[in-house]
This record gives C-alpha cells, structure tokens and sequence, in this order.
C-alpha cells in the first residue's frame, strides 16, 4: 500500500514536473519565434509561467467561492425539485443528482464549464500579454505572444496529456499483469 502511494505521488511529480518543463520551452520558442531575441524569449519563458500559476491560482480560488455560495444558497436544489415535479428528471436523474448527503452530485452544465473556460482562456491572454509588454515594450509584440502563446501551449498539453494517459495505462497494465 505504502509503496504504491509512494509510486503514485512520484508519477505526479513527475507529471507536473514535466508539463512546468514543456510549459518553460514552449512559452520560450513561441517568444523566440514572435521576438527573434534570445533574452527577451528565456525572459518570457521564464516569468510568465511564473504569473500564469499565480494567476490560475487566485482564478481557481474564485472559481471555488462562487461555486461554495452557489452551493449554500440551495438555488441548484430548488431547481432540481421543481424540474423532478414537473416530471422533467426521472428517478434515475434524481438519485444521480441527489447523492447520500442531500446536495448535488451532477456534473456541472455545460454553459459553467464553458464560462469558467472563456474566464480563464481571457485571463491567460491578459497575463500573457501583461508580461511580454513588461519585457518588450512593444503592444504589438505583447499581443502577438498573448494570442499565440496560449495556443501553442493548449495544443502542447493535450500532447502531453495524451502521452501521459499512454504512459498511466501502459504502467497500469503491467502493475496487473
């Protein structure tokens, strides 16, 4: 038990471990690509990852205190007895809905994830473009990186994602085996 907890927090390690890297390189080469100077690039690399976590932190920490009060003010349970009155949710949606405590267990809708998204897609550009205007000067600049950067860098996490699930399920299946 204790030394497939030990394996486990040393996979995540290295999975964070990992993306930080990849998150530094890319963030760096965009930069390079944008800037074709190698100071303003590591600069780049090196600071905006550094506000980016910052930012997501205070971001998440909103995200949750939004969600607790939504929570607390029983809107959600309102509209799920109303909607299972009017027969809109079957007794299978309602036990899902409905978990041993008496609140919501559903998946969050569609729409929360998206503006959760959309919030923290135009917080990355603003600390993106914040921070390569802070080194460069130049808004043209800062928006070119503000707009590509966070691109490159979805597209480099699902890759990276995706290697990491291979590796997870590779390992998972020889732990069985």
């Amino acid at each position: 038990m204790v030394a497939a907890l030990a394996r486990s927090v040393r996979s995540l390690a290295l999975k964070i471990a990992s993306y930080g890297l990849m998150h530094l390189l890319v963030a760096m080469l965009v930069a390079f690509a944008i800037t074709r100077d190698w100071r303003m690039a590591l600069a780049i690399g090196l600071v905006e990852p550094f506000f980016q976590t910052i930012a997501y932190s205070v971001h998440d920490r909103i995200w949750h205190r939004i969600e607790h009060r939504r929570r607390r003010s029983g809107m959600e349970e309102t509209a799920e007895a109303f909607t299972a009155r009017l027969d809109l949710m079957n007794a299978d949606e309602q036990a899902r809905a409905h978990g041993h405590h008496g609140h919501s267990h559903a998946l969050p809708s569609l729409k929360k994830i998206a503006v959760k998204t959309v919030t923290y897609g135009i917080m990355h550009f603003v600390v993106a473009v914040s921070v390569a205007f802070a080194i460069t000067q130049d808004i043209r600049v800062a928006l070119t990186v503000g707009v590509i950067e966070p691109l490159v860098q979805m597209v480099f996490f699902a890759i990276h994602d995706r290697i990491w699930t291979g590796h997870e399920a590779r390992r998972a299946t020889a732990q069985t085996a």
